[in-house]
């Protein structure tokens, strides 16, 4: 499914504010803010894997250096990161590299339409960034057990293996380095609720991560598989 009114995941639509704080549309206005007198070489856009690896050392570590700037928001579904990149996210600013890593905190939407909403947000990207290389993050294992989260999720990385052919400038990055065991757990010590990385699980994902950023950044069109 492509990003069409049909596809709920390809709909931009601003997050519910059902705790009636208005955290979601502050942080939205500090990002749009951010805009106007910041000049990343790399932006990092997404959900709550990437707000949560803003705070870790790890992105001072390895980001930071890269002039890297964290627009992740907390619980985001594909339509709710389209809505924000259609709404001043990407005015004023030219990076290099824009990195995506969306999809896993969709809520009642098929491995088709989050695939679908994946590619709607990198046809924006495309469009409103033209110069940019566009990093897609694949979607991680979820759950200590196989269960159809899990299966989801695999789905939709195998649905953009196609879809994001028709984007250009764009790649699927799996950096997935193994966190399902022989058995089919998943480790608390990589995903401490298994969903959310922990800092070794981010420590294992984001050497991947950083070094296609660097072989982009260095002029290499096409990285060395991982």
């Amino acid at each position: 499914m492509s990003d069409s009114d049909m596809n709920p995941a390809a709909t931009p639509t601003p997050m519910p504010d059902t705790q009636g704080d208005g955290r979601w549309m502050s942080l939205h206005e500090h990002f749009v803010a951010d805009c106007k007198d910041k000049e990343p070489e790399v932006l990092f856009v997404g959900d709550s894997n990437v707000q949560l690896l803003h705070q870790l050392e790890i992105w001072r570590e390895l980001f930071s250096p890269l002039h890297a700037l964290n627009f992740g928001g907390c619980g985001d579904g594909t339509q709710h990161v389209l809505w924000r990149l259609e709404n001043g996210e990407l005015e004023h600013l030219k990076p290099k590299i824009i990195v995506l890593w969306v999809g896993t905190y969709n809520q009642g939407h098929s491995a088709e339409q989050i695939a679908g909403g994946i590619q709607a947000i990198a046809r924006c990207i495309q469009r409103r960034q033209p110069q940019a290389k566009i990093v897609i993050v694949s979607l991680l294992p979820r759950g200590k057990n196989p269960n159809p989260l899990r299966d989801r999720n695999r789905q939709v990385n195998e649905l953009l293996k196609e879809l994001l052919l028709a984007v250009p400038n764009s790649m699927l990055l799996d950096i997935d380095p193994g966190f399902v065991h022989t058995d089919g757990t998943i480790s608390h010590n990589d995903m401490f609720d298994y969903l959310h990385l922990s800092r070794f699980g981010y420590s294992r994902v984001c050497q991947i991560l950083h070094r296609t950023l660097l072989q982009l950044l260095e002029g290499k069109e096409t990285p060395t598989e991982q």
